[in-house]
């Protein structure tokens, strides 16, 4: 049984990163993506006027004790998550205080459950505490085990008084509110293991979102995502699905393959080193026919001579997409009609820059297939704006989308988060920010938050 109020984690505004709004410092938002083969540091400044947020940098540093999304070699993780703040922070010539993590894993589970409150035995208007009473009851719901945790609850849809469909209740009228809740369940190990490394690195974590969630939304349109759209984020050691439909996700997961697989069976395959099967891997055409078939790659590694056919580094990086788009991802989503995903699958990642990935894809799956670019990717920096910065691209938009509406995306506070593992954050002075950081104390009852949040907004218009 979970209980409610381990969720103000996710009602609470954002902080402001900046050190003194009397000394002219903008306000900051950001976001660390934490992959298998790079770290990716994105920052955005807000602006005061329209409250929106302008992406003005991106640092990035190749990933290092990382595999499969899981931090294999702490040490080595938290020093390329300094490179990349300092990559940052180089850039936007500002120094940096905490940030919002996305994070893979190979055991993330997605639950439903459902939740029912009574509204009395007259009609009367849904209030917030209704809302909040609702969600509660289909917590209790979900069976978490000891060493796990639930990330993220997030709203699928509600009832009233039987009727569905509904995107936000609050105001309507009814005797009976229903919900149909989604739970996104990691082990608290891994959450941990996340907050240490960053923590020690420098900054300090002020929320954490699954990357599948963070992918989709740096890269689905609001049509996509009210039509039904498989979002897929194939990044270097594993591959994030999330099923958006109606406008919000209705599955994620985390699956255990990625670009690295297919780089290991190339050199194993083709008896090649590492390094030049990631470098060929990346040149070629998943349709090459005539002539260019039969050509021959020929190089030297360490006074050593190698040779390939293209065409068979073809059939191995085919041999592999085709077992995780047919097999594992088509599995995986097995529970979704094909009749509600009218918007077919969008493609973010490292491998979606393979040459006609997409064609091959639709193949796979009888449905339309696109490669994304981020959706802000004409105000991000050139070089950092392809398909393998989405997923940063999309904390920025998972901030705001928080921000927005407290209740869409809630996640548990980073205190618990801590407390859950006996985890407490252990900073050097070397890894000290420098200067005074706002905080915003956490408190426990919903009526303080909510005030809160009423009074930020009454602030902000």
């Amino acid at each position: 049984m979970l209980n409610f109020n381990i969720w103000r984690g996710g009602l609470l505004l954002f902080k402001k990163l900046s050190t003194s709004t009397a000394h002219g410092d903008p306000e900051l938002l950001v976001g660390l993506d934490l992959g298998t083969t790079k770290v990716s540091v994105v920052v955005a400044e807000r602006e005061s006027r329209t409250g929106e947020a302008q992406i003005i940098g991106i640092g990035s540093a190749p990933s290092n004790g990382m595999r499969k999304g899981l931090i294999v070699n702490l040490e080595q993780a938290i020093r390329s998550v300094r490179q990349a703040i300092s990559d940052a922070e180089n850039m936007v010539g500002l120094e940096l205080k905490e940030a919002t993590v996305a994070f893979s894993g190979s055991e993330v589970r997605s639950v439903r459950s459902k939740g029912m409150v009574s509204l009395g035995r007259s009609p009367r208007p849904v209030m917030q505490l209704d809302v909040e009473r609702v969600i509660e009851a289909a917590q209790t719901e979900v069976s978490v085990p000891a060493n796990q945790c639930v990330l993220h609850a997030i709203p699928v849809e509600y009832f009233l008084d039987g009727h569905g469909g509904i995107d936000d209740p609050s105001g309507m009228t009814g005797v009976r509110l229903e919900i149909d809740l989604q739970s996104v369940i990691v082990p608290t190990a891994v959450l941990q293991n996340v907050l240490n490394c960053v923590e020690r690195a420098g900054l300090e974590v002020s929320g954490l979102v699954i990357k599948p969630l963070a992918s989709a939304l740096g890269m689905l349109s609001k049509e996509e995502a009210m039509a039904g759209t498989v979002a897929v984020d194939v990044g270097g050691g594993t591959t994030g699905v999330a099923v958006f439909l109606d406008g919000r996700p209705r599955h994620l997961s985390v699956i255990p393959v990625g670009g690295d697989h297919i780089t290991n069976d190339i050199a194993s395959v083709l008896k090649m080193p590492i390094s030049k099967a990631e470098e060929i891997k990346k040149e070629v055409s998943l349709f090459e026919g005539g002539d260019g078939a039969e050509d021959v790659i020929e190089f030297d590694v360490r006074g050593r001579s190698y040779s390939c056919r293209v065409m068979d580094v073809v059939e191995v990086v085919r041999c592999r997409l085709e077992e995780l788009y047919s097999v594992l991802i088509k599995r995986d989503i097995a529970d979704v009609s094909p009749s509600n995903l009218s918007g077919g699958v969008v493609m973010c990642g490292g491998v979606a820059k393979t040459a006609d990935i997409d064609v091959l894809v639709s193949e796979l799956l009888d449905m339309p297939a696109r490669v994304s670019l981020p959706l802000d990717h004409d105000r991000m920096p050139p070089g950092r704006n392809g398909v393998e910065f989405v997923s940063a691209a999309g904390i920025i938009r998972y901030m705001l989308e928080k921000e927005r509406n407290p209740f869409r995306y809630m996640e548990p506070s980073m205190d618990l988060v801590r407390r859950q593992g006996g985890y407490s954050r252990v900073v050097t002075e070397e890894q000290r920010p420098k200067g005074p950081v706002e905080r915003v104390s956490r408190g426990h009852g919903f009526g303080e938050i909510l005030e809160r949040i009423k009074r930020s907004i009454e602030e902000l218009f």
